[in-house]
């Protein structure tokens, strides 16, 4: 059994890397673009869409807001770009957004950051998932059926590929990424140069239609609330934009700068998809509306469109108005997207069990989430990502509007705290710094960091007001309960800590007075007899053996075999007028414990040792219950014997030759790599 399931591991994740290729997992910049930017990236194919969907509700004529809109989005993008910038290098370990607020806001400011970073890291994957599995379900009706459970099947599909390595799942998401950026890029390019050069007229398949406004004559301040709310949409293509913060260890050296570079380079390259969509699918005359009005806000010739229509994604209409809807690069550029927005889940697998890992190291999180796997990843981080995000996806059955509202708060409160932040750390080096260059550096710095902060409060405050009635509050629920349950950890390791640490001198008392030794008989065999001979070794102050007599025909028996032997140990017979096993042996035990308080009592109990998962069924069960009892008394330790049966020696797969009365056991990893030198 143990062959199988470590063939299927070696067949999903791969081999084990030792710890010290852990350099050879680093990414240059060429996969680090990919990894770490595919979630800002793919914003592409739904932030420009949203910022059209919520200006709909008012009408076609509040698309003029649009262009307004989208520079705003773009101002706080590139803002957010080059304060993070700064970030990656005054704190390069990569505790990005946590450490900056933990060093210079405190450690309840850094937990609020990590809480909701992993509340939007895993919204970030329901989100992309479900994105692309309705792209994905509008041309494949099984898909649109089945969203729920092919959503899910994606995120084990990414899970198993991240879990392979940061470099593998970076080679593995390289492509599709630079396919989606050259594609939209050439898109943008071709589209432009046919407006502006050519002086072509794009039309896109919507461009005929009409929108009902669900919302006629509103007031200045209605107006502006809902300018504001398409603001707080379109800025969802923000998302993703502190991962790379949050990675630089797993860049190539020099990592700060590689990591700048990146981040700049993913800057770039989103503000121009996102502008350039957004402007061309205005040029082309684009219409969209909300998802569940779509049939009756969207009039074609005076008339509904009716349940039939599919609203094709901005994207895609995009495409059709620049390539022609049955083109080559229409079927690509598709193709592409759709794929972006699985990949865009990618980040946050690259991110979370990075935090995960920081968080465990200071005691906030369970510690075996500090833990590397065989391939050198954090992959019980990336297990536990991938569970909160299919329950997501299963209990909201993965509808990306339901799971939208959610979407986007929890980032904005990493990033305000993250800045306000850095504008401390520049002011408090600022008074210890004497170099005129250095400074004027500092000041840039921190008047960079200050805007970016005033920007991203601001958008935090629009999206709270907003989105909360529609779903934020969930997000606003979880994060005071992730704190609190961090909070709970930290304060847990740190008893325990206290209650183990030593004393400044030793301390005799730790030493018990004697030892008593027991040791557990059911029958007279082999382990018993190794049980015995092993408990007689330690040479304890005083030894016996204790046994429940259940039945009293065969204590009997056990009791003249015992004597005929002439075992030179004494054999204690427990009475036991219920058939209870456990339960006289902790009596008798406390009883010990009680008549000398200095006493350590020692129990010793034969184990047999199987080598089939189904024998465990059949034995060891009232040892492991009366294991699981005895640990809790204090005073008392408990020494399993083990006794290797021979279906044991299937887990070596070969039968090592034993000297006389010796244990077979199997060879561990070691022992078998010293065997095949």
């Amino acid at each position: 059994m143990a062959k199988v399931t470590d063939l299927v591991k070696r067949l999903l994740v791969g081999r084990a890397l030792r710890s010290g290729q852990l350099h050879e997992q680093l990414l240059p910049k060429r996969i680090a673009l990919p990894v770490f930017a595919s979630d800002a990236l793919s914003s592409v194919a739904y932030a420009p869409q949203e910022i059209l969907v919520i200006l709909s509700l008012a009408g076609v004529s509040f698309y003029t807001y649009s262009p307004w809109v989208a520079l705003a989005v773009v101002v706080v993008m590139l803002t957010v770009v080059a304060s993070y910038r700064q970030n990656v290098h005054a704190y390069p370990s990569g505790g990005g957004d946590y450490e900056v607020a933990t060093t210079n806001l405190g450690k309840n400011a850094g937990l609020t950051v990590a809480s909701a970073l992993m509340v939007d890291y895993v919204l970030t994957v329901a989100v992309s998932v479900a994105n692309g599995v309705d792209y994905v379900g509008a041309t494949i009706p099984f898909v649109a059926q089945h969203k729920p459970a092919i959503a899910v099947a994606v995120v084990v599909f990414l899970t198993v590929v991240n879990l392979r390595g940061i470099r593998e799942s970076g080679l593995a998401f390289a492509i599709p990424t630079y396919a989606f950026m050259v594609s939209t890029i050439g898109l943008v390019l071709w589209g432009g140069f046919r407006l502006l050069v050519l002086g072509d007229d794009l039309t896109a398949p919507s461009a005929g239609f009409e929108i009902v406004p669900e919302q006629s004559n509103l007031t200045s301040f209605a107006a502006a609330f809902l300018i504001l709310r398409a603001f707080s949409s379109g800025c969802a293509a923000l998302t993703g934009v502190e991962a790379i913060s949050n990675g630089v260890p797993a860049f190539r050296k020099p990592k700060s700068k590689n990591a700048a570079t990146t981040l700049l380079m993913m800057g770039l390259v989103a503000i121009t998809m996102f502008g350039g969509i957004i402007a061309l699918g205005l040029a082309s005359g684009v219409k969209v509306a909300e998802p569940s009005v779509v049939a009756t806000d969207l009039l074609k010739n005076g008339q509904p469109v009716g349940p039939g229509y599919y609203q094709q994604p901005i994207i895609s209409q995009v495409a059709d108005a620049v390539f022609g809807g049955g083109s080559f690069m229409f079927v690509l550029i598709s193709a592409v997207t759709a794929l972006i927005l699985f990949l865009a889940a990618n980040t946050a697998f690259n991110g979370f069990p990075v935090l995960g890992s920081i968080l465990a190291q200071d005691r906030y999180l369970p510690r075996q989430l500090h833990t590397r796997g065989d391939r050198l990843a954090f992959s019980n981080g990336i297990v536990i990502l991938a569970a909160g995000a299919c329950l997501l996806l299963w209990g909201f059955n993965a509808d990306v509007s339901r799971l939208l509202n959610l979407y986007i708060v929890g980032v904005f409160v990493s990033f305000t705290l993250s800045q306000t932040g850095m504008v401390i750390h520049w002011t408090r080096h600022l008074k210890t710094e004497t170099d005129p260059k250095v400074r004027f550096q500092m000041m840039r710095s921190r008047v960079i960091n200050f805007f970016g902060g005033v920007m991203t409060a601001i958008v935090l405050v629009v999206v709270l007001i907003t989105k909360f009635a529609v779903g934020a509050w969930i997000v606003c629920i979880a994060m005071p309960v992730l704190f609190l349950m961090m909070k709970g950890i930290r304060r847990h390791y740190d008893n325990v800590a206290a209650e183990l640490a030593l004393d400044k001198e030793y301390d005799e008392s730790m030493l018990p007075s004697r030892n008593h030794a027991i040791v557990l008989v059911s029958k007279l065999h082999k382990p018993t007899m190794r049980a015995l001979a092993y408990a007689r070794a330690t040479r304890p102050s005083k030894l016996e053996a204790v046994t429940v007599g259940v039945e009293g025909e065969e204590a009997r028996k056990l009791q003249e075999e015992w004597e005929r032997l002439g075992i030179p140990v004494p054999l204690k017979m427990l009475d036991s007028p219920y058939r209870e096993i456990t339960q006289p042996i902790l009596d008798y035990v406390k009883t010990l414990r009680r008549r000398s308080p200095r006493d350590v009592v020692t129990v010793f109990i034969p184990e047999y040792v199987v080598g089939r998962w189904w024998e465990h069924l059949l034995h060891n069960q009232s040892a492991l219950r009366l294991k699981a009892r005895l640990l809790f008394k204090p005073g008392v330790m408990v020494t399993s014997v083990p006794w290797q049966l021979h279906s044991s020696d299937r887990l070596l797969g070969r039968r090592e030759p034993a000297a006389p009365g010796s244990v077979r056991r199997p060879l561990s990893r070691e022992d078998e790599q010293i065997k095949a030198g």
